[in-house]
């Protein structure tokens, strides 16, 4: 075989590996891709590789075969790390997540797990390098290239990575396209499934290192004739007496002086955008439970699916004898429990791309729950029961007003995995319940995946309990990690009554994401049918219970978005409800529920952005303008919510 035969079988065996590889990690992750797709990524994947086989022409022999084989190693590294990430988190981790990545190495034996059940498709994986570097030598030429070829490699790059551009123009310009997700957005499963993971983590680090994104202008919102604008009235003091007033959830804010004294034009303009939003009214449930004491549990991996009257009936109880909100949802957002507990506590949408909860740690912010009950003189405190610098918590926690202790730093529990929920409470119920009016903020970790009986302390702990139960071993196992979060709210509810403030204490619960540890099949096999993968997925259950209360069914749509002003609302705190991104549930504003890939939900039907469709609720008529000025509130919402973290925005309406 001539030597120029060889140097061009290099480039194939490279060029045809890492296109299997591209497509067996598809498969196994998004399963979801159209020949646009596939054209577009081969086209990236090809300047990738001219690049990779330009730079190792620099060298040759022994130094060229070494050098193209931990290039060809980091490339096939990347997809097989990729492909476990995805397994654990049902998405991809970015480079700022990999800067703070230290913290995977905590699940190493599931990890290790997960190497021995899927050993065949990581084998399949690593097969092309390691032919490479048992037969590489014999098969390929090594010899020094010239520079007339050089240039070549380097103008057949520059034609393919312009086709990739090229492409990317011609796909389109509508939300969630390639273009939309190249230049304007970024959303790693969408941005995976249209350029390829090669290039959504190119485009990731670009902006990371560069401190670089592409210019994004503020949403212009026109509301459609016939949806009515219902400005904040103001009535003279007179008339107040005469009739009844109508008040809002807003602080007196002065507005237009803001915008007068800035020279930021991206705050000016969001003072402008804030000062226009719609306020929610104050209603009936204003200061329903002011005074009480608040607990407030964000828990992990909760779901509907772990309710139920003789295994769990703690949790059957709270679903059934307080608000049982029907239509509510958890969307998962990037950065999974970390960015629940963010959307859940702060009422904004996470920023893509950095852990939005950290981040905020030297924001100011004033209309969480423990700064706000602190004002009004509650005690609080927040707890964890796995380590407490885990996501940042150490730095975010602190700045919500808490007291915080995680484990490692003041809540000693039995060092398991995942720990003991119920441990937690029986450990801390005792250091706030008599400290008056206090409000607790937990985050359990019970119900963290591997849902398995070897691999899950609390799964294996509770397994007696659910061995009867009809259902795969794995679903089996995720009921029993439920079961010690039952056990922990009983114990909770029993140190409440003994203390005497069971009757004064509200309890809000919440997952932080649907349990995405379940295979696909499990989540039908416990739904009891096939579940819709964008919005069925994310129903799920908010649990707000006080004893002796009656039982009151809420239809209308909700998410955890909304948790923080509905609180506040029925706390009686005065906050502003133009600056969050939720809305109290009991007030009469529009119900907007909305998703990480912006789909949405409201009380006239349901959009698919992925399908950029929009299926009404009977009886409701929608047209075009409708669903236009839902996706633009929505945008908004993704905008607003990321230049508050960045721009440290409530800091400047003080």
């Amino acid at each position: 075989m001539t030597t120029l035969l060889k140097e061009e079988l290099l480039f194939i065996y490279f060029f045809l590996s890492i296109c299997f590889i591209d497509i067996i990690f598809r498969i196994s992750t998004i399963n979801a891709f159209t020949y646009t797709d596939i054209v577009i990524s081969f086209y990236f994947l090809t300047a990738y590789l001219l690049a990779i086989y330009l730079i190792c022409s620099f060298v040759k022999g022994m130094a060229r075969l070494i050098l193209s084989s931990f290039l060809f190693i980091v490339v096939v590294f990347i997809y097989v790390s990729q492909l476990i990430y995805f397994q654990f988190f049902r998405t991809f981790y970015n480079m700022y997540s990999l800067g703070n990545g230290a913290q995977i190495f905590e699940f190493w034996k599931d990890v290790a797990q997960y190497l021995l059940d899927h050993f065949l498709i990581v084998l399949i994986l690593f097969f092309p390098i390691i032919m490479f570097i048992a037969f590489g030598k014999k098969m390929f030429s090594f010899k020094k290239i010239s520079w007339i070829k050089r240039f070549v490699l380097f103008a057949l790059l520059l034609l393919c990575y312009t086709a990739g551009i090229v492409s990317v123009h011609a796909s389109g310009k509508e939300q969630n396209t390639a273009y939309d997700l190249y230049f304007k957005n970024s959303s790693p499963l969408l941005s995976v499934e249209h350029l390829g993971l090669l290039t959504t983590m190119r485009l990731d680090l670009q902006r990371l290192v560069t401190h670089w994104s592409p210019e994004v202008k503020a949403p212009v919102i026109g509301k459609p004739n016939h949806i009515e604008q219902k400005p904040p009235k103001k009535i003279p003091e007179k008339q107040q007496e005469e009739e009844k007033i109508v008040q809002y959830n807003v602080l007196d804010i002065d507005f237009p002086k803001l915008i007068s004294e800035e020279n930021d034009q991206v705050v000016k303009d969001m003072h402008q955008y804030f000062a226009n939003v719609q306020p929610t009214e104050k209603n009936d449930y204003t200061g329903k439970y002011k005074g009480y004491n608040l607990i407030l549990i964000t828990a992990e991996g909760f779901s509907p699916f772990a309710i139920d009257e003789n295994v769990t009936p703690t949790l059957y109880k709270l679903t059934h004898e307080g608000y049982q909100f029907t239509n509510f949802y958890t969307p998962i957002w990037q950065v999974s429990t970390s960015d629940g507990e963010y959307v859940a506590l702060q009422g904004l949408i996470p920023k893509s791309g950095v852990w939005s909860f950290q981040e905020s740690g030297k924001n100011s912010l004033p209309f969480v729950l423990g700064n706000q009950l602190k004002k009004l003189n509650y005690s609080t405190r927040a707890y964890h029961n796995h380590t407490y610098t885990y996501y940042g918590r150490n730095i975010s926690h602190p700045n919500l007003g808490y007291e915080y202790k995680g484990l490692g730093n003041g809540l000693v529990v039995k060092e398991t995995w995942p720990e003991s929920d119920l441990e937690m409470m029986e450990k801390t119920v005792q250091g706030y319940v008599q400290d008056q009016p206090f409000h607790t903020y937990y985050m359990t970790v019970s119900g963290h995946m591997q849902y398995s009986f070897t691999g899950n302390y609390i799964a294996w702990k509770n397994k007696k309990y659910v061995e009867h139960l009809p259902y795969s071993d794995q679903a089996k196992a995720y009921i029993a990690t439920q079961l010690e979060l039952d056990r922990a709210l009983e114990n909770l509810l029993a140190e409440l009554e003994k203390a005497g403030v069971a009757d004064k204490t509200l309890i809000a619960m919440s997952a932080d994401h649907y349990p995405y540890g379940l295979d696909d099949s499990t989540i039908d096999e416990l739904a009891g049918h096939p579940v819709e993968r964008n919005f069925e997925l994310y129903k799920n259950t908010f649990i707000l219970y006080t004893k002796g209360m009656k039982p009151e069914v809420i239809t209308k749509p909700a998410s955890s978005l909304d948790i923080l002003p509905t609180l506040s609302n029925l706390l009686g705190i005065d906050y502003d409800s133009r600056l969050l991104m939720g809305r109290d549930i009991f007030s009469d504003a529009e119900p907007l529920v909305p998703f990480l890939n912006k789909s949405f939900i409201t009380d006239k039907g349901m959009y698919n952005s992925a399908s950029r469709t929009f299926v009404a609720n009977n009886g409701e008529q929608v047209d075009e303008d409708y669903v236009k000025y839902m996706s633009s509130v929505v945008d908004a919402k993704f905008y607003y919510s990321t230049k508050i973290l960045e721009k440290n925005y409530y800091s400047k309406i003080k």
